[in-house]
Formats: structure tokens, C-alpha cells, sequence
């Protein structure tokens, strides 16, 4: 009897439409509702997403999964699974977190947020209507003790890249143990529509930071194949489900997958490569409409263009798209990406002053050093890629200081391991910065005490001369932090109903239960 390996996760759902997407341990077809899809095979992995149509709004339909004619799900004394498609005009609810490290490992990093929401839902608590997880959904670089096991199994770790991930193979072993290590979590994740997006750890710790560290690891030859792997798997198990229904079939590499007599490996393998050595011509980042809201995810990663001195958060092809979704008709706009878009001041000023000292604003010698530093110190945020903040703050600006401008603009971001509210000054519309992470990770304390210091007014100063010496512009917007930093696993809910938009943030207690850190408005007042 064919089984399933991983899932069903419900991805993206439209106001009549939801996809679900699965693994399974032999190709089959699989049925859910009136919907079937065939698996297709990459590197002798079987998938299916299966689309779904006809679904009525306001509707809350219950669903199995049935593989080749048997039922394998839900499973036993698992609730059921479940499409909610929103009413129109209804309020949305978008819970969002990032940075869920390997399962095994709750002495270091504590409890599971994400479980502890799953069991609250089930419990009949209020319904989110998206998933958002903003980056880090799973650890390449930092594997687990199940994850050491199986690779220990399959090589000699005492060649590089030693317990890290290897390929595509390790990849689906971690993204099912991700998945599939607590039965609640995977049953949330079977019945509240998710959306993703990549960070540095789902490849590798300060992926694509600068020209010299992506030269540096192309040198090294195992990371072909882990970077060709990551991706590859990153499209398969993350991006397939963030696409519309409308998107994917207009995918030319969706299209070739499907087309493929027997398995389609070396087809995701090719599209890997040139995304890795391509910036410019793939897209990862997406948007999508819930009614006058609408949320644009970026990918703030992968479409970095680091060569030939160039040095962008995003090609020319990618920031032109992104500001045009941003433009959009809307009342609320969120914009999600992984890395935080407003730091505390003055650690944006110092990424900045170091951008700068890296690129040569001081000579060639303490260039040098300013690379060294931002390696060592992480410092590769949208502050540290000047260019491309001032370009899109510039932009959400425009979009702020318009009389008939949104009621709101949200940034949702992670990265950080903590999680803070901070707001731009002088703009018609409130633009805010939300983040809220960890979901499982714990941040030493050395550098909490140094991320507490960085939100005194008394550091600005500093940071901020030392970047202007360095010739580094004024910024184009003022913010401040009004909440947080908290330094708990958290899960964090966007709430737009009508005009109005609000946050609010839930830690996860040794005792697995959710409790309120704050609230706060987002909306401006009428």
C-alpha cells in the first residue's frame, strides 16, 4: 500500500481554489475531494499537488487523502483536516514566525511555538488564514540528532561538508523531520494554508553575504551539489506551494517536470544551477490579493546580485516588480521579507558604515577588514546593501505620503532571533516594521545584551556619525523601536479588519502553552 512520506501541507488558497502538496513512497494518484493529481518523480522522490477548484467562499470543508483508491489520511487520532476559504469582507488573520531549528534539541532552544499554536487550534481557538514562516524553516548547516544519524548512515563525515547537508537526498530527510517530528505540527500545516520563503540557514549560515564569500564557497568542492540540492529541494517542498494556481501553469519548469517520461531530477537540477549562477531571470519572491489586502513576499537571498562589484539586495528586473506591487490599489499592504528591512538605528548605521569600509570608502587595506568583519559579525541586511534599502524605502514613502495611500504598510520579518515593533516617522500612512522571531531557536546571552544596548538612543549617535565619515547617505526614513525586544520562541498574528490593522505577539512557556507579550495598532486613526 503506497504511503505518505511527507504532508499534505495546504498551500495557497484563493478565493475558490487551494492546492495541497504531498510526498508519498511510490508514484501513485492521489484524490482529494474532487480533485486528482498524478505524482511526478525527482531524484526517486514522489510528488503531487493537487488543485483544487469550486470551493465556495465562506465554505470550511472537510478533506482526506486517498492514494491509489485508499484513505491514508488524516491518520488516526489526528483531528481532521479541513479548506476554509475567508467570506468576503471578513477580517484576515496572517500568523507568521521564522527560525524553527531542528527538532531534538528543546534543552538548548526550548519548546516548539509552532506546537504549541497547533495544539491551541485544535483546542478551537481562533483561526488563522494564512501561515506566513518568513525564512529558516529548515537548518542545512545546523542538523539535528536524527539528521546526524541518517547522514552518518549514507557517507564519512569527517570529509566536508562533515554534518552538514550534503545533497538533495539529505534535503528531503530534513525537510520530512522538519515536518513530521510533531503529529500536531503536521496536522496544522495539513489544514491552515501556509506560505514560505527562504533565509540564509534553509542553505547555508550567511548565504550570498558578499562577492568574496560567494567566490570563497564556490571554491569548495562539495558545494555544487548542496547548493544545486538546496535549491532544487527549496522549489520543490517551499516555492511549488507558494504559486497560484494561474502561476504555475504558466511555469516553464512546472511544465517540464510534468511533461518528464520517468524522473524529472535533471530538470530541477538545471533550473537550480542557473538560479545559483543567475540572479537576474528567476524570481522567487511572489504576491498575493486577500481581498483590499495585499501581502508581497520577498526574497531578500537568492536574487542578490553580487559580481563584478555590483552589490544589490535584488537585480534591476526584481526591486522594478517588487515597487510595482507595492504601488498597487490597496488598503493595507504588507510586505514580508526573511531579513528585517528596519534594524534597531544603530545597528543599520554600522552595517551601513561597514558596506561602505568593505567597498573601499577608507582604502583597499581597511576594505579588508570591513570584509572580515561583516562575515564575522553577520553583517548582511538590507542596511548593509545600501543601494537596495534606499531604493525600496524611497518607494514605500511614495506609497506613505499619498492622500488616498493605504491604512496601512507592514513589514513581517525574522532573522533575528527576537522580536520588536519599530515605526517610521513622518508619513501619512503608518509604515511599520514587525518581527517576531524565534519560532525554536535560542539566542545566547551574550547577544541579547549586545541587541538591548543596540536600542539606546545613546548608541545612535555613534553609529550614525561613523557612517556618515564612511560617506554613507542620510537615511531616507527615521524609525523607532516603541516594542519589544523580546527573546522568546514566539509566533506573532497580523489582524486587517476593515480600515484597521493590529499585531499581536504569543510567547511559548517551559509548560507548552501560549501567553500574550503585546499588542499594538498599525492602522492610522480616522
Amino acid at each position: 500500500m503506497t504511503q505518505l512520506v511527507v504532508g499534505p501541507l495546504l498551500r495557497h488558497v484563493g478565493p475558490d481554489t487551494a492546492a495541497i502538496w504531498l510526498e508519498t513512497d511510490q508514484p501513485c494518484d492521489v484524490r482529494i475531494l474532487d480533485a486528482t493529481a498524478s505524482t511526478f518523480t525527482v531524484h526517486g522522490h514522489h510528488y503531487a499537488l493537487v488543485q483544487i477548484e469550486g470551493l465556495a467562499p465562506g465554505s470550511d470543508t472537510e478533506y482526506t487523502v486517498a492514494l491509489d483508491g485508499e484513505t491514508v489520511w488524516p491518520e488516526p487520532g489526528s483531528p481532521p483536516s479541513r479548506i476554509r476559504i475567508p467570506a468576503p469582507g471578513d477580517e484576515r488573520r496572517i500568523a507568521f514566525g521564522s527560525c524553527r531549528v531542528a527538532p531534538g534539541v528543546e534543552k538548548v532552544h526550548g519548546p516548539d511555538v509552532l506546537g504549541a499554536f497547533a495544539r491551541r487550534l485544535a483546542d478551537g481557538h481562533e483561526w488563522p488564514d494564512l501561515l506566513l514562516m518568513v525564512g529558516d524553516q529548515v537548518y542545512a548547516d545546523e542538523t539535528g540528532p536524527e539528521m546526524r544519524e541518517f547522514i552518518e548512515a549514507r557517507r564519512d563525515t569527517g570529509e566536508a561538508p562533515g554534518m552538514e547537508i550534503a545533497d538533495y537526498e539529505e534535503y528531503t530527510r530534513l525537510y520530512r523531520l522538519a515536518w513530521s517530528d510533531d503529529a500536531m505540527v503536521r496536522w496544522l500545516l495539513s489544514t491552515v494554508p501556509c506560505l514560505m520563503i527562504f533565509d540564509d540557514h534553509d542553505i547555508r549560515d550567511d548565504w550570498n553575504t558578499s562577492e568574496t564569500w560567494l567566490r570563497d564557497i564556490r571554491a569548495r568542492p562539495w558545494w555544487h551539489d548542496r547548493i544545486t540540492g538546496g535549491l532544487g529541494a527549496y522549489w520543490i517542498y517551499q516555492h511549488l506551494g507558494n504559486m497560484s494556481a494561474a502561476e504555475r501553469a504558466g511555469d516553464p519548469v512546472y511544465r517540464r517536470v510534468l511533461e518528464t517520461d520517468g524522473d524529472a531530477g535533471r530538470v530541477v537540477d538545471e533550473f537550480a544551477e542557473r538560479a545559483d549562477e543567475q540572479a537576474d531571470g528567476t524570481r522567487w519572491s511572489y504576491a498575493h490579493d486577500y481581498g483590499r489586502t495585499r501581502l508581497v513576499v520577498v526574497d531578500s537571498r537568492c536574487g542578490r546580485v553580487l559580481r563584478d562589484g555590483r552589490r544589490s539586495m535584488l537585480d534591476d528586473a526584481e526591486l522594478a516588480w517588487v515597487q510595482e506591487q507595492c504601488r498597487g490599489d490597496v488598503d493595507h499592504l504588507i510586505v514580508a521579507t526573511s531579513l528585517p528591512f528596519l534594524l534597531p538605528a544603530a545597528i543599520h548605521h554600522l552595517e551601513s558604515f561597514d558596506e561602505a569600509i568593505a567597498g573601499g570608502a577608507w582604502g583597499q587595506r581597511l576594505a579588508r577588514l570591513g570584509e572580515k568583519i561583516r562575515q564575522g559579525a553577520d553583517l548582511e541586511h538590507w542596511a548593509a546593501f545600501e543601494a537596495s534599502f534606499r531604493a525600496l524605502a524611497d518607494t514605500l514613502l511614495e506609497v506613505a505620503r499619498r492622500e488616498d495611500g493605504p491604512r496601512s504598510i507592514t513589514l513581517l520579518s525574522g532573522d533575528v532571533h527576537y522580536s520588536y515593533l519599530a515605526r517610521v516617522a513622518g508619513t501619512t500612512t503608518p509604515i511599520s516594521q514587525v518581527v517576531c522571531s524565534p519560532m525554536r531557536n535560542h539566542l545566547p546571552l551574550k547577544y541579547r545584551l549586545l541587541q538591548r544596548a543596540a536600542y539606546g538612543r545613546l548608541t545612535d549617535g555613534p553609529a550614525r556619525a561613523l557612517a556618515r565619515l564612511a560617506r554613507v547617505p542620510r537615511a531616507p526614513m527615521t524609525w523607532r523601536l516603541s516594542h519589544g525586544p523580546w527573546f522568546d520562541n514566539a509566533v506573532a498574528t497580523l489582524v486587517v479588519h476593515g480600515a484597521t490593522a493590529s499585531v499581536r505577539w504569543e510567547a511559548v512557556d517551559p509548560g507548552r502553552a501560549l501567553r500574550e507579550l503585546d499588542h499594538a495598532s498599525l492602522s492610522k486613526v480616522l
